[in-house]
């Protein structure tokens, strides 16, 4: 119980300062985003210590892509016709947050069959199944109120699969290197690599349906 209030006290500060950085846009968003995205590359750099250069050159397009897709989506949408820049943003923050969610709470109320026990042990079918549902519904429900393209209404789905993804691809790394957090400073949370594997393919897939107008 101690562990969960911990996690959930932590997880509401940073959603807050996600949305005041959001709803403000311009140099305060993107100034946060390059602070994040340092602090996730010197994450990543204590992971793969040893490894060789081409994980370090990795490591800082792993970091430096999804910021900027952020700030391309915060700040480009409007101009692309695909409703508020923040409406977007937010899509993208709902698709994150309600799949991270949803998995947690599925996977610890249902349990079942492991998802990827090589890889992470504590992650099972049901909650990808989950976290799927959750953001389909709620991300969803937000691309209809904002009358945000249709297609996002779809793509909640399968982008929270890609998120899924992300933290197993992360979750992997860390087994490689034998650590379980890429930080400790977010209590309940490790590291920032750990809270925001997910965002990475997510903000990636979405700028990148804006850049071959898709969206």
């Amino acid at each position: 119980m101690k562990e969960l209030l911990t996690r959930t006290v932590v997880g509401v500060v940073l959603i807050v300062v996600a949305l005041v950085e959001a709803i403000l846009g311009g140099w305060p968003f993107a100034v946060m985003v390059a602070l994040i995205a340092t602090i996730m590359y010197l994450e990543w750099s204590r992971i793969v210590a040893g490894w060789g250069v081409l994980w370090k050159i990795f490591g800082f397009a792993y970091c430096l892509l999804p910021a900027v897709s952020l700030l391309w989506i915060r700040e480009r949408a409007e101009f692309e016709g695909i409703g508020t820049g923040f409406d977007l943003l937010m899509w993208v923050f709902l698709v994150v947050w309600s799949t991270d969610i949803g998995a947690y709470f599925a996977g610890r109320a249902i349990g079942g069959p492991k998802l990827a026990p090589s890889v992470s042990p504590n992650k099972t079918i049901a909650g990808l199944a989950g976290g799927v549902i959750s953001a389909a519904v709620v991300a969803g429900a937000w691309a209809v109120s904002t009358d945000l393209p249709p297609i996002l209404l779809w793509l909640a789905a399968p982008f929270a699969v890609a998120a899924q993804m992300g933290d197993l691809f992360e979750s992997g790394l860390k087994r490689k290197a034998g650590v379980k957090d890429s930080g400790t400073w977010l209590p309940g949370h490790g590291g920032l690599l750990d809270r925001l594997d997910g965002l990475v393919p997510v903000a990636l897939l979405t700028a990148s349906f804006m850049v071959t107008d898709w969206l």
